[in-house]
C-alpha cells in the first residue's frame, strides 16, 4: 500500500466514525424531541414556523465550511419536517392547477420528500382542508394584482379554525421548480411569532372606498411601511371594501402598534384582521460561502 492509499484509507475511517457520531446525534435529537411531543400531546397544530426559520438563519449565520449552505439548510429541514410527522399527523394541501403545477415543487421542498401531499384544482378547497384539518398546511400562490379573484378573502375572519399565513416559498431559494419565478405562501391556523426578520399580513375592513394613500398614513404613525397591497370589492357582501397589506416587520393582533394603526385609522374602518405573517426567506447573501477564519499567525521574534 502506498503512502496515498494509506492516507486515504485512513481518511475514510474518519469520515465513517464522524457518520457514526451524527447518526448517534440525530438518534439524541430524536428523544428530545420525543419529550416535546408528549409535552404538546395535547396540541392540535404542532408547527412553529418562526422557530423553524430561526434554525436556518442561525445554521447561515455560523457556517465556516466549504459545505454549501444551501444543501446543509436542505438537510435540516428535512429533519424538521421527519421529525414533525411523528409529533402528530402532517400533511399538505397544494393548489395545483394544469398550467402551473410549480406549486407542488415548491411545497415539497420545504416540507420534505416522504410527507403527504394532495392536489387542489382552486385555492378555495386549499383552505378548506386546512380550515376542516384535512391537511396540516396549505400551499397558495403569493396574492397579487393580476388575479381577479384573491383567494385571501377566505382567510379574513377571526375564528380560531381559520389559516393564517404562516410562511413564504421558497424560503431556501434556488428552487428547481417546473415554473421558474413562482412565489407561494403557506397557510395555517397557527399565530404569527416574531422573529426580527418578518412581514405582517392584515386585512383592513371598510364600509367605503377610503384609498391606500390613507392607509399607508395610519401605518406610518404607528412606525410601519406596506410592502405590497391588494384591493376586493364585493358590493354584495358588507362592509364591502377590504385591503390586504403585507407590512414590513411584525404587528401582533393585540400589540401597541396594532392598537396605534386603529387609532390612525378611527371609524373610517369596520375592523382590522392580522393574517398572519411570515419570516422572511434565506437571501444569496446569507447562503453566500463564507471562508473559514484561520488562527493569526505570531511574528517571528527577531
Amino acid at each position: 500500500m502506498t503512502v496515498n492509499e494509506e492516507k486515504l484509507l485512513q481518511l475514510r475511517h474518519e469520515i465513517d466514525a464522524i457518520d457514526v457520531s451524527l447518526h448517534d446525534l440525530i438518534q439524541r435529537r430524536t428523544r428530545v424531541v420525543e419529550g416535546v411531543r408528549e409535552i404538546k400531546k395535547d396540541t392540535a397544530v404542532k408547527i412553529r414556523p418562526a422557530r423553524e426559520a430561526e434554525i436556518l438563519y442561525r445554521l447561515c449565520a455560523e457556517h465556516r465550511s466549504p459545505f454549501p449552505k444551501r444543501e446543509l439548510c436542505r438537510i435540516w429541514r428535512e429533519m424538521i419536517v421527519a421529525t414533525l410527522s411523528f409529533e402528530g399527523p402532517f400533511s399538505v394541501a397544494v393548489f395545483h392547477p394544469e398550467e402551473t403545477p410549480g406549486y407542488w415543487d415548491l411545497a415539497r421542498d420545504q416540507y420534505g420528500t416522504y410527507t403527504q401531499m394532495q392536489r387542489h384544482t382552486s385555492a378555495r378547497a386549499v383552505v378548506e382542508a386546512v380550515r376542516e384539518q384535512q391537511a396540516t398546511v396549505g400551499v397558495l400562490p403569493f396574492p397579487s394584482r393580476d388575479r381577479d379573484e384573491p383567494w385571501w378573502r377566505f382567510l379574513v375572519s377571526d375564528t380560531p379554525e381559520t389559516p393564517r399565513v404562516i410562511a413564504r416559498l421558497p424560503f431556501i431559494p434556488g428552487a428547481n421548480t417546473h415554473d421558474q419565478n413562482l412565489d407561494a405562501v403557506v397557510i395555517c391556523p397557527v399565530p404569527q411569532e416574531e422573529t426580527g426578520r418578518d412581514r405582517s399580513m392584515l386585512a383592513i375592513e371598510a364600509e367605503e372606498d377610503i384609498g391606500f394613500p390613507a392607509i399607508e398614513n395610519a401605518l406610518s404613525q404607528a412606525g410601519f411601511s406596506a410592502a405590497f397591497h391588494q384591493l376586493w370589492h364585493d358590493p354584495s357582501r358588507p362592509p364591502g371594501w377590504t385591503y390586504l397589506v403585507e407590512v414590513f416587520g411584525f404587528i401582533g393582533p393585540d400589540s401597541r402598534q396594532m392598537l396605534r394603526l386603529k387609532d390612525a385609522l378611527g371609524n373610517r374602518v369596520s375592523r382590522i384582521i392580522q393574517m398572519g405573517g411570515y419570516s422572511t426567506p434565506l437571501s444569496e447573501a446569507d447562503l453566500a460561502s463564507v471562508e473559514p477564519q484561520t488562527e493569526p499567525q505570531a511574528e517571528p521574534q527577531a
